[in-house]
């Protein structure tokens, strides 16, 4: 497939459609905002729209509803359309969100039958490497053949990526003309997590220009059956002879816990750095959604960054390829995934946060200095992925 080229035709800004009240224009980032990298969070939404073949009358009746429906939504979700003051506030002035519209020179087919990561970001409003000053982004990508791609870049020093998903939901229930179900999202994570004293402590301290736009970026794809068939493997072969002759536990193996296992011995492999890394510490991390951990658990339409970071350490022996290995490392991460219960939120979240921070600090200057190798792997299971309905029935695929 040729390089996708794709151009900006428009850029409009998108403001709510009524004011924010003035007791509302300062919002206050919270102390888990604070712990979240000034980073862009992605999202592509893709729909074909097989029956309309790029009439451009059409196209700009869909224009017009997203921009409509988004300034409406904004209305409910006003920090999106704000500007950061500063690392602690953000000033809800409706100044508004920058609207691209862009022309992509191949057919969505193509981009749907040999999607190529790197080449996707041209369809996102935002350079994923740069500091996200703008707290939110969209672009209209139309294909030659009539489909479209809405890109949407939301900053991470805000929200986290349900809170970019349900807002989403929201906004295309209103493009539908389902205002009146729409929930209204709860702006609380200041009061719940308090700012606290930094100390200059930059999150984004480890994460590398370019890290998002490197071209060796791939894409692998698990079907059902083979996760179903790893976990079985997994399970019946330490069911047989046990882990260290005790007693295996029963409780069924998650499919995060199962892939996440093995993509880790996967990575040994491919990286074959057993003797040259020897002195490293090699950590796993999962973020977890706290809102269902909070007591009393939270809604999911509770707008901020809700959530901590699992942590299970990974081994680097010849030995840890395995299916023994890989069970008793699935084991060990769904472990340290329900170790995040109300009891953790509330002691070393709330309560002992100034440990927590310092924590965060020692683990990013290791990873800086390469003394920690970091593996990080995000789950959106669960999360409502495929509910950007704006009328035209669900997305062909989202990224």
């Amino acid at each position: 497939m040729r390089l996708m080229e794709v151009e900006v035709i428009s850029n409009e800004i998108i403001k709510p459609s009524s004011p924010t009240p003035q007791n509302l224009r300062r919002y206050r980032l919270s102390f888990l905002d604070h712990l979240s990298p000034r980073v862009y969070s992605p999202f592509l939404y893709y729909y074909a729209l097989n029956d309309h073949n790029g009439d451009p009358s059409y196209i700009s009746e869909i224009s017009d509803k997203l921009k409509k429906s988004l300034s409406q939504a904004l209305t409910l979700y006003y920090p999106l359309a704000g500007r950061f003051l500063d690392d602690h506030f953000l000033d809800c002035n409706d100044d508004g969100v920058p609207f691209f519209e862009a022309r992509v020179n191949t057919k969505l087919s193509d981009v749907l039958q040999n999607p190529i990561p790197f080449e996707l970001n041209k369809l996102l409003p935002f350079e994923l490497d740069e500091i996200a000053e703008l707290p939110f982004g969209v672009q209209l990508n139309v294909f030659q053949c009539g489909g479209i791609a809405i890109g949407l870049c939301f900053s991470h020093r805000i929200e986290d990526a349900l809170s970019c998903l349900v807002f989403v939901r929201s906004w295309m229930a209103i493009a539908r003309g389902g205002n009146n179900v729409v929930t209204r999202p709860e702006f609380i994570s200041g009061d719940l997590f308090p700012p606290r004293d930094m100390g200059g402590f930059d999150p984004s301290l480890s994460i590398t220009k370019n890290m998002c736009t490197t071209n060796i970026t791939k894409r692998f794809v698990f079907d059902a059956r083979k996760i179903e068939a790893l976990r079985a493997k997994y399970e019946e072969r330490t069911s047989e002879r046990g882990i260290n002759n005790h007693t295996v536990q029963k409780r069924r193996l998650s499919r995060v816990a199962v892939i996440s296992a093995f993509l880790w011995s996967r990575f040994l492999v491919a990286t074959n750095s057993v003797e040259s890394e020897a002195g490293k510490n090699y950590v796993i991390l999962h973020p977890v959604n706290i809102r269902p951990r909070c007591d009393p658990p939270l809604a999911e339409h509770s707008f901020g960054n809700y959530y901590t970071t699992s942590t299970t350490t990974g081994s680097i022996t010849s030995t840890c390829t395995g299916e023994e290995y890989c069970y008793n490392l699935a084991r060990k991460i769904g472990e340290e995934l329900r170790r995040i219960d109300k009891n953790f939120v509330t002691e070393n979240i709330q309560e002992k946060g100034d440990e927590l921070l310092e924590n965060f600090k020692k683990g990013a200057e290791t990873l800086v200095k390469g003394e920690t190798v970091g593996f990080v792997i995000t789950s959106l299971c669960r999360f409502p992925l495929y509910e950007a309905d704006f009328g035209l029935g669900k997305p062909t695929w989202m990224t």
